[in-house]
């Protein structure tokens, strides 16, 4: 059991947000039951964060995933694939927006760098996937625009920000505002939340 107070008692900073990230969970799970896609942005350290979150759900976090015995039995028809269905892992679907580095580059040279997200968003969701934006002080610009698209094309938006209101939470489904506001300090409240989203997700939707 993945438990909401003792990532409160290890982190006390977050007990102001515990029904936010309990919001959140409840969010991503409504996502990924229905079929959706999980997409997420940020900038500089945020974009980090933003990787390393799609790298934990992508793949086996804190349990191992094994695929299913349909598909170990269709790998097993092919030389080596009973030891590929060994070593894959199931995962959920989760895009980190900013590693699309060919749409973004080619869009923020002959279009607009402020609209980098929500054109690399617009481009790939559908109505009921999520985005998660991740922006320290909830006014990044492209962060913020990727958050309107969302909402305008039916797409659920969770926030990651700082402790004060912003663009960004105001805009969100639901917004997790962590209470510090100097940015490392943001940050490194950042990545407890999301560990702890990612561990419950994968305890909703994995079995050992």
């Amino acid at each position: 059991m993945i438990s909401i107070d003792l990532l409160i008692g290890r982190y006390p900073k977050l007990v102001g947000c515990r029904d936010s990230i309990l919001d959140a969970a409840a969010l991503l799970e409504e996502t990924f039951r229905s079929g959706g896609t999980l997409y997420t942005c940020g900038n500089g350290g945020s974009a980090a964060d933003a990787d390393h979150i799609v790298g934990e759900l992508a793949k086996g976090f804190l349990k191992r995933r094994p695929v299913p015995e349909e598909l170990k039995n269709a790998l097993a028809a092919y030389p080596d694939g009973e030891d590929i269905a060994g070593r894959l892992q199931r995962g959920l679907p989760a895009v980190s927006l900013h590693s699309q580095s060919a749409l973004l580059t080619a869009y923020l040279n002959d279009c607009d760098p402020a609209l980098v997200y929500a054109q690399a968003l617009y481009a790939l969701s559908k109505p009921g996937d999520a985005l998660l934006a991740i922006s320290t002080s909830g006014n990044s610009k492209n962060v913020v625009n990727a958050a309107k698209l969302a909402k305008a094309a039916g797409v659920k938006v969770l926030a990651l920000t700082g402790e004060g209101e912003s663009a960004l939470s105001s805009l969100a489904d639901c917004a997790i505002r962590v209470g510090e506001r100097e940015t490392y300090r943001v940050q490194e409240l950042h990545l407890p939340v999301y560990h702890w989203l990612c561990a419950k997700l994968e305890d909703i939707f994995f079995t050992e």
